[in-house]
């Protein structure tokens, strides 16, 4: 159930945060809007207690990445992340680039995965500047 059903058009940023998911628990939430790395609309927040509507622009600055969320609806309750995903629209760069494809190594460059060769340890060593032993 949403809250325009209830003609309920606002929400604390708080709950907004706790409800789609983006901190673990309502104090959290509150932690971060009062910290001052959440933006609405390109406008900094300092208090937890900011409303925002349908169509806001949250920035959110958290574990060194930036995600730009575009506020879609909100909840009663705090549910599952299929619900919690429903209440915003990703925006940021971040999410465009996980979306896409993996580059393909060209046809003549080997596949390496995993532990360096090596090679690859003494390329990295003479790029460093030398050993660290």
């Amino acid at each position: 159930m949403s809250y325009e059903s209830q003609g309920i058009e606002r929400q604390r940023i708080d709950k907004w945060l706790w409800h789609a998911r983006v901190a673990r628990t309502r104090p959290a939430a509150a932690a971060l809007a009062a910290s001052g790395h959440v933006r609405v609309n390109g406008e900094r927040i300092s208090a937890p207690s900011r409303s925002v509507k349908p169509g806001d622009v949250v920035t959110i600055a958290l574990n060194a990445r930036v995600r730009v969320l575009k506020v879609l609806s909100f909840s009663l309750r705090r549910g599952p992340s299929e619900r919690a995903r429903a209440l915003y629209e990703e925006q940021s760069l971040a999410a465009t680039a996980a979306r896409r494809p993996a580059p393909q190594p060209s046809a003549g460059e080997p596949v390496r995965s995993g532990r360096p060769t090596k090679r690859d340890r003494r390329a990295i060593d003479r790029f460093t500047g030398g050993t660290e032993r």
